[in-house]
């Protein structure tokens, strides 16, 4: 691992700096090796690059970083807290990043920065798992807050014939798998998902959040890479940003597209330096369930959930305002209803914080008002969109083909003849602007990704509701249940009769 780079934060310049090597990313049949120079993901480069850019700001130092000590601060997305207060910072730094692209990209560089602060805060599980494991974690830890690390994550097994385990694919090179250790590492073959924000990204870290059989120790790994380590191939899904018209015609997905992608490990050889867990099914379980990791990369999903939550609800009033039915009151109503909801998530946010509580040094979120977030906001999202579109009606739909018809004198009468806004002082030209904003938001192709993305960021509904049943306080509601019943027995207990 390289020493930290010069520098007191992290900028945007640095980013683009450290994303400047040779990938091996494969799109429409084509090898891409430089992506921050290319039409499909430059912008989204660009749009991490500007995260970074933000935080180094004089006046958002203290906001966004803390002190880890040689003179450099990192985003606080590393931070461990260890109380209320340190929890708060955390969460409006975040909430800070977030704003900065809508809560769109879910696999923003505090994500996994959460995640793996929140494993290491119980890292005696990982010293159980064995000593040298532990120190290359916690080693790996320390460079990669140092150097403000864009990490992101494949923890997810390619779906394959769900029949069968992933152990028993046809193809038994179908999922990442070691395939060979000798005195400098181990050998990796086969493949994961969902490699989202991976072409953006200056590292991997690799796991299994799904459960794995016990004959399965050949997939229990867990470790991360540079993503241009050799034999590391990268094949991108559909570039929305490529395919975006302009600024203008996509305004989210030609900046926000942080892209979904499957990671494929050809004989890529990692260090032993790299690797935290080796060929144990139970602590890949463990060291997502059983540290405050899966807790905290999913607080931080639900920070920037809140932020989109709150940015499509303003999408829905400013529709309404557009096309003059704000006064209605059944649309008042519906925007009363969406209002509240937004409220209802926010709530579970910050009642996880206030509820919760110390785990030796460190403070962690209430591990059951998560996942109860979670379980409201899967089933949210879809009928959030659904909601809006139904505001909008056919306004949607009424839009220029692109901006090239506001250039041409026909059709740009056309529009402005028929494109009226019912907002005071707003013209037919900044009422298709908004609305193509509103289109990419939750009818574009761009958005139906977003759909799938937030009803699955979690996992199926059924993991989501278990974990719900699996933290909730059953005994205290049962002593409540109990304690209502005491005292009302009648004579006839214990009668003979």
């Amino acid at each position: 691992m390289q020493s930290p780079v010069p520098g007191r934060v992290k900028d945007g310049a640095a980013h683009l700096a450290a994303l400047d090597r040779d990938l091996e990313v494969y799109l429409d049949g084509t090898l891409v090796k430089r992506v921050t120079r290319h039409p499909a993901f430059a912008r989204s480069c660009q749009a991490i690059a500007d995260l970074y850019e933000f935080q180094a700001r004089d006046e958002n130092i203290d906001l966004m970083t803390f002190d880890v000590g040689d003179g450099r601060r990192a985003n606080r997305s590393w931070q461990m807290p260890t109380n209320y207060d340190e929890l708060v910072a955390k969460r409006r730094a975040m909430t800070s990043w977030a704003e900065l692209h809508g809560g769109f990209m879910g696999r923003s560089p505090d994500h996994l920065a959460c995640s793996v602060s929140g494993q290491l805060m119980n890292r005696a599980l990982f010293e159980e798992h064995g000593a040298r494991y532990a120190t290359s974690f916690w080693d790996y830890y320390q460079w990669a807050r140092a150097n403000d690390i864009f990490l992101t994550y494949v923890i997810i097994n390619p779906q394959a014939d769900r029949s069968r385990s992933w152990g028993d694919q046809a193809n038994e090179n179908l999922t990442a798998h070691a395939v060979d250790e000798d005195a400098e590492g181990i050998t990796v073959r086969g493949s994961k998902m969902l490699g989202t924000g991976a072409i953006m990204a200056e590292e991997v870290f690799v796991a299994n959040l799904q459960p794995l059989l016990p004959t399965e120790d050949d997939l229990a790994l867990c470790f991360a890479l540079p993503l241009d380590a050799p034999g590391l191939k990268i094949v991108s899904r559909k570039s929305y940003e490529q395919h975006a018209v302009s600024p203008w015609d996509n305004p989210l997905s030609h900046r926000f597209d942080e892209n979904d992608a499957i990671l494929h490990f050809d004989d890529v050889k990692v260090p032993w330096e790299r690797v935290f867990v080796y060929r144990d099914t139970e602590m890949c379980r463990r060291q997502f369930h059983d540290t405050p990791g899966h807790v905290y990369q999913n607080y931080q999903a639900q920070v920037r959930l809140g932020v989109k939550l709150r940015f499509l609800l303003a999408v829905a009033r400013r529709i309404t305002e557009t096309i003059g039915t704000i006064g209605l009151a059944p649309v008042q109503t519906k925007l009363g209803e969406l209002a509240a909801q937004v409220a209802a998530q926010d709530g579970l946010l910050r009642g996880m914080e206030a509820a919760g509580q110390q785990l030796g040094p460190y403070y962690v979120p209430n591990r059951h008002m998560l996942y109860a977030s979670q379980v409201y906001t899967q089933g949210l999202y879809p009928q959030f969109i659904t909601e809006i579109r139904e505001l909008a009606g056919g306004g949607l739909m009424m839009l220029p083909s692109s901006s090239a018809d506001l250039a041409a004198a026909e059709t740009a009468a056309i529009l402005e003849n028929m494109q009226v806004s019912a907002r005071d002082g707003e013209g037919a030209y900044e009422r298709m602007k908004f609305m193509k904003l509103a289109w990419d938001a939750v009818g574009s192709e761009f958005a139906s990704r977003h759909v799938q993305y937030e009803m699955f960021y979690a996992g199926a509904q059924f993991v989501t509701r278990g974990h719900s049943f699996r933290t909730y306080d059953w005994d205290g509601s049962a002593r409540l249940l109990d304690g209502l019943l005491d005292g009302n027995d009648t004579e006839w207990r214990g009668s003979t009769r």
